[in-house]
C-alpha cells in the first residue's frame, strides 16, 4: 500500500517536474555508459533518474552551484546500479552533497567507519552509514576517462554494501545467490590482486585492497564502466556482480 501511494504521489510530481527528455539526453551524452541503455531500458533509466531526483536532495557543498545538467548526470549515474533492483534500495538516506573539487575532512574528524583521523583527508567521495553521500564534481567528470573509474558508482556501491552489517563487501544477496560462493569468489580475487600488486602488475586499482568494502566498490566501478575488462581479468567476480545487479553489461 505504501509503495503504491508513493508511486502515485511521484507520478503527480513527475508531471510537474521542469525537465524534458531532451535535457536529460544532452546531460548524459558525455557518459559512454548511458549509451548502453537503449529502447525500453533507456526509457526506464530516464524515468528512474527523475524519480531519484524527487526522492533525494542534491545539495551544493562549499558554495559550489549545481546546474540542472549536472544534477541529471549525477542522478543517472546513481540510478544505473539499481535499475533492475529498484530505487527502494536507496531508502534510508536523503542527501548527496557535491563539492566543486576534492574536499578535505576536518582535523580530528571521524570517518564513515567510526575511525578518528588526526589530520584532515582529501577525498573524491565518501558515503556515510545512515548519512549523506559526498562527491567531488571534478572527479565525477573523470568518469570513463580511465578503465573502471567512477566515483558516483563507487560511493553508491558503498551505500548498497551498508545495507547488510555495514560496509563489509557483502551486500544483501538475492534469493538463490550463495553467500559462501560470494565470499569464496571475492576472497580469491582479493588474494590474486594482492599478489599482482606486490609484483607491480595490479589489474585493478590497488585501492581495492584497503578493505573488503573498497574491493566491492572498485569492482562495481569496473563492472559498469569497463565490463569487458573486468570479465576478462576476474570472470567469477563479474558473474557474481551480474547476479547481484541483475545486469550483464557485456551483453
Amino acid at each position: 500500500m505504501f509503495k503504491q501511494a508513493r508511486k502515485w504521489l511521484e507520478d503527480r510530481k513527475l508531471s510537474r517536474l521542469p525537465v524534458s527528455r531532451e535535457q536529460w539526453e544532452q546531460a548524459v551524452a558525455p557518459w559512454p555508459v548511458a549509451a548502453r541503455y537503449q529502447g525500453p531500458d533507456r526509457q526506464r533509466l530516464y524515468d528512474a533518474t527523475l524519480r531519484f531526483l524527487l526522492r533525494k536532495e542534491l545539495a551544493s557543498g562549499g558554495g559550489f552551484e549545481l546546474n540542472d545538467a549536472q544534477r541529471l548526470l549525477i542522478a543517472t549515474m546513481a540510478v544505473v546500479p539499481v535499475l533492475e533492483l529498484g530505487l527502494d534500495w536507496y531508502d534510508g538516506w536523503y542527501t548527496m552533497i557535491v563539492y566543486e573539487d576534492t574536499f578535505v575532512t576536518p582535523d580530528g574528524g571521524m570517518d564513515e567507519f567510526g575511525v578518528v583521523h588526526e589530520e584532515g583527508r582529501a577525498l573524491a567521495g565518501e558515503a556515510w552509514l545512515q548519512g549523506p553521500v559526498i562527491l567531488s564534481w571534478g572527479d565525477i567528470l573523470q568518469a570513463s576517462s580511465e578503465d573502471g573509474y567512477n566515483v558516483v558508482l563507487h560511493e553508491l556501491a558503498h551505500k548498497l554494501d551498508m545495507l547488510d552489517d555495514g560496509p563489509n563487501g557483502a551486500p544483501p544477496l538475492h534469493h538463490g545467490m550463495d553467500r559462501e560462493r560470494w565470499h569464496e569468489v571475492f576472497t580469491n580475487a582479493w588474494q590474486a590482486l594482492q599478489g599482482a600488486e606486490q609484483r607491480g602488475e595490479a589489474f585493478l586499482d590497488p585501492y581495492a585492497l584497503e578493505d573488503p568494502g573498497e574491493f566491492f566498490a572498485v569492482a562495481t566501478e569496473g563492472f559498469f564502466e569497463s565490463p569487458d575488462y573486468l570479465r576478462g581479468v576476474l570472470p567469477e567476480v563479474y558473474e557474481q556482480l551480474a547476479l547481484f545487479y541483475r545486469q550483464r553489461p557485456t551483453g
